[in-house]
């Protein structure tokens, strides 16, 4: 049930509804801000998951007439609108333990505070683990943030149950509001780390060179059939991978068998990058169709060097 996207998503939401439910009441019982703190982390978090449960499934749907790239881009912007909540949320933590700090508030029952974070770090661990399981099986974006928001609350959770263990057997009471403040500097690290992964896909970087590498490995095992490629392009929306390359074919070759090899160049594409989406612009070689078998047997032209003029780039494979 819980398996795929959709499902962890949906998971992701109980899981935060239980425990920002356990932090509230507990922080508020006992007075504790780095307790509370950590209820809005987990809040944020709720308030994550929710949006990745929509982006999840906004971003399933398939291509139409408005959007006929597909919607995958709604995860990224899931992705930059949580990063600036949890931003919102460690100013907000940030803010009342200043204050706390200043004034020496003490806090009450600190073995009620301990249990609780002790409970809370279970959870997170069990679902972080299952969360990015899935978001490696299905390349999600969305469910990849929300499994980040759950390893920042692991290490917060984490500080906060060492912070009250401390305050039990110390008459340090300033270690609570301090622990807070700390929550809330990770929390901000998180956001800022989850705002550039989100932007840098919204804005069409390139995919990284592992990935590109990958698409240059398929197409030199074909080399024998084109001439050269060249102006290889890439960019990623939501967990689908976009491919495009100009791939070049002898004047002599037919229609037919330019597009059978493309169709084994998409396929095989597909094989090594899951969720990619390969186009190919079909492209005849500048030698004469009547110089093909006297010039040319599929073994390095001049244009298979070098072509820069407008909208062409250097050829990345020439075939031989």
């Amino acid at each position: 049930m819980f398996s795929t996207a959709r499902g962890a998503a949906t998971l992701s939401l109980l899981a935060n509804l239980t425990l920002v439910g356990l932090k509230l009441t507990v922080g508020l019982a006992i007075g504790s801000i780095s307790v509370l703190s950590d209820a809005v982390d987990s809040g944020m978090d709720l308030i994550g998951a929710t949006i990745a449960l929509f982006a999840v499934r906004f971003a399933a749907r398939p291509a139409d007439r408005d959007h006929p790239y597909g919607h995958g881009k709604m995860e990224n912007v899931s992705g930059i609108v949580e990063s600036l909540l949890i931003l919102l949320g460690a100013g907000l933590i940030t803010f009342e333990a200043s204050r706390r700090l200043i004034d020496d508030t003490q806090i009450g029952s600190v073995e009620l505070g301990i249990v609780a974070m002790s409970l809370s770090l279970v959870i997170n661990i069990g679902v972080s683990f299952h969360l990015r399981r899935v978001a490696r099986r299905t390349g999600s974006l969305a469910i990849e943030a929300t499994a980040w928001h759950r390893t920042s609350d692991i290490v917060t959770s984490l500080g906060v149950l060492l912070g009250l263990v401390m305050i039990q057997f110390t008459p340090w009471d300033f270690l609570d509001p301090a622990v807070a403040i700390a929550v809330a500097f990770f929390i901000a690290w998180t956001a800022l780390r989850l705002f550039r992964r989100s932007f840098v896909d919204l804005i069409d970087i390139r995919l990284p060179d592992q990935d590109e590498n990958l698409v240059r490995e398929v197409l030199r095992r074909h080399a024998g059939e084109y001439v050269g490629y060249h102006t290889l392009r890439t960019r990623r929306s939501g967990r689908q991978r976009e491919i495009d390359f100009h791939l070049v074919f002898p004047r002599i070759a037919t229609i037919a068998d330019a597009h059978n090899i493309t169709d084994r160049l998409e396929a095989e594409i597909g094989d090594v990058l899951p969720d990619a989406v390969t186009t190919i612009h079909m492209e005849p070689c500048p030698i004469a169709r009547e110089e093909c078998d006297s010039r040319c047997t599929l073994s390095p032209t001049p244009y298979c060097h070098a072509r820069e003029d407008a909208g062409h780039t250097k050829s990345e494979e020439p075939s031989g």
